[in-house]
């Protein structure tokens, strides 16, 4: 697999859109920004966001986190 490496400047607007996500996201479902991220990590989501971030955010926003969410539940994600 080759890796490529992104120009400075969308390395910074890539970081600022999962942060976005992570911060959004945790919003969403209620629960602490560290709890957020860790789902996030753990069903997918941050890679997911990681490797969509430029179409993810020309999007509604709250169409995003649900499509996220939506991923995490097909990968064994779960909230009460």
């Amino acid at each position: 697999m080759e890796t490529r490496t992104l120009p400075d400047k969308e390395k910074k607007e890539r970081m600022a859109y999962t942060s976005f996500v992570v911060h959004e996201f945790a919003e969403a479902y209620k629960m602490e920004i560290p709890k957020g991220y860790r789902y996030l990590k753990k069903y997918g989501g941050l890679d997911f966001t990681r490797k969509h971030w430029w179409v993810l955010h020309t999007d509604n926003q709250r169409h995003v986190i649900r499509e996220i969410f939506d991923l995490c539940k097909e990968n064994g994600g779960y909230m009460r």
